[in-house]
């Protein structure tokens, strides 16, 4: 076995919404395999104790982090330029940063259902398309999109959220395909329930609780730690031959049965 086809050494990862919960966890997974790893992220100080945090676990590793809402354009831009100006390429993109507003259909603004998609889908396919240029000094390089399992059935986050996660799982599959030629393997997880600070008021609740886990053959919330190991294995050599697969890490819960 050759181990390399297990390590990142010498890779730059950058990694949306990277301040937190599952991004922080596909953060610190990457810097385990070696990886350096760029942080991108709106709230200023919680970007800046993960990057701390981080570092101090791992001194080896090169940290940086950007302050930058990546449903904003300009500032969409303005990362992926920060990004360039280390002067190495990109050789992994985790497009994880996303948000929520759950609504009954007919009490959606345009405002506030246009912005789910800007967060959740446009963000991630105009990084995608602004990071290419960077992937493609790479002989093989990839892009990890986290979706949801609300993208692939129905669950209880309103219609936009579903319809935006749905969309970036075909954005997945069209990426793959049309940038192979280029080295570029595109790829998605879909979590159902991972115990993070957003889904944490939900699931206080123990009768919602109970309805998840009835629905989960596992029988528990999973952790962020299982989203970033699906995460990593997707950006590993090893996984050199996998592209446009949409991974569910779901406890089972779109298999379950009657």
């Amino acid at each position: 076995m050759d181990p390399k086809r297990w390590r990142l050494d010498g890779q730059l990862a950058l990694v949306t919404g990277g301040s937190a919960g599952i991004g922080r966890a596909i953060a610190r997974e990457l810097l385990g395999f070696g990886a350096d790893v760029l942080l991108a992220a709106r709230d200023a100080a919680a970007l800046d104790a993960a990057r701390a945090e981080l570092q101090e676990d791992f001194p080896e590793r090169e940290i940086q982090a950007f302050v930058a809402d990546v449903a904003d354009e300009e500032q969409r831009r303005e990362l992926l330029d920060w990004v360039e100006d280390f002067g190495e390429g990109l050789h992994v993109l985790v497009n994880n940063a996303g948000g929520n507003l759950s609504k009954a259909a007919t009490d959606y603004t345009e405002d506030e259902w246009r912005q789910i998609f800007e967060v959740n889908l446009f963000s991630a396919f105009e990084l995608s398309r602004y990071a290419h240029p960077l992937l493609t000094r790479h002989a093989a390089s990839c892009i990890v999109n986290v979706g949801s399992v609300s993208g692939l059935t129905h669950v209880r986050t309103g219609a936009p959220y579903g319809m935006s996660k749905a969309a970036l799982h075909q954005m997945t599959r069209n990426l793959a395909v049309e940038w192979a030629e280029d080295g570029v393997r595109v790829n998605a997880v879909a979590p159902w329930y991972i115990r993070t600070r957003r889904t944490s008021d939900k699931l206080a609740d123990p009768d919602y609780l109970d309805e998840v886990l009835l629905r989960t053959p596992l029988g528990r919330i999973g952790e962020p730690e299982e989203v970033a190991a699906a995460v990593a294995f997707l950006c590993l050599p090893a996984a050199g031959y996998v592209t446009g697969e949409c991974i569910a890490v779901d406890g089972g819960f779109l298999r379950y049965g009657f």
